[in-house]
């Protein structure tokens, strides 16, 4: 699979998206700029975390109109893969790509921490391969990650089977302490109804190698190529 990570002015987790795709995961990847238009025959693309055009209207507002989203829609429309994180996943909804919005975190302030992960999801690419039987220790950095929708949207999201991962503690208990931000129904990610579009708040690329300490973001980035890790 060759990856494309789309580089905004202000996205600061592009290089860690291009190392970990590479020469962790051993795919193909590109660098996309946000005005480039061709997409370099790439199957995923990936928008990186960080804070695109500084976060100066909303978190992903202004990202949304870059030149190069018109070319991430139409991907995203013909079937192809499109991953969003953190700030990507921002975007993404922005962009009406993924249903719902990410408001202020709860508690009013930046949140930098490891939480733990509960795959849900059973026929999304992204979460199909994890165990379903482990909690996933990955790292969040966000102060917009508080995901909101309207009660039918949410109940479309259960149904559809679309809710990716929910915040869980280190049991898999899905409680409110376990949510760092006040997200509904502690959803941490969730994809669009045809399966291609992917978004989560949560930083595996950040929780890819022995050398971090943690491995567990390398099995869901592994899922995304569609290898099963367990």
């Amino acid at each position: 699979m060759k990856f494309g990570v789309v580089v905004f002015p202000g996205s600061n987790c592009d290089e860690d998206a291009v190392h970990v795709l590479g020469q962790v995961l051993g795919n193909p990847v590109v660098k996309l700029w946000h005005k480039d238009t061709d997409l370099q025959q790439c199957d995923c693309l990936v928008l990186p975390g960080g804070f695109s055009y500084g976060d100066y209207l909303r978190s992903g507002a202004i990202a949304r109109f870059s030149p190069i989203m018109d070319k991430v829609i139409a991907h995203a429309e013909a079937g192809g893969y499109v991953l969003g994180i953190c700030n990507g996943f921002q975007i993404l909804t922005e962009a009406g790509l993924l249903p719902g919005v990410l408001l202020r975190n709860s508690q009013q302030r930046f949140v930098c921490k490891n939480i733990y992960l509960k795959p849900e999801s059973k026929t999304a690419l992204l979460t199909a391969g994890l165990n379903p039987d482990c909690a996933y220790k990955i790292p969040i950095a966000h102060a917009d990650g508080r995901y909101h929708a309207d009660a039918g949207t949410l109940h479309q999201l259960n149904a559809n089977d679309q809710v990716l991962f929910r915040y869980c503690d280190e049991g898999r208990n899905i409680t409110g302490d376990a949510n760092p931000n006040g997200s509904l129904e502690n959803i941490a990610g969730v994809c669009n109804a045809r399966k291609n579009v992917f978004g989560l708040m949560p930083h595996p690329e950040r929780a890819a190698e022995a050398a971090l300490g943690n491995t567990d973001g390398f099995d869901i980035l592994k899922s995304l190529v569609g290898v099963p890790v367990f």
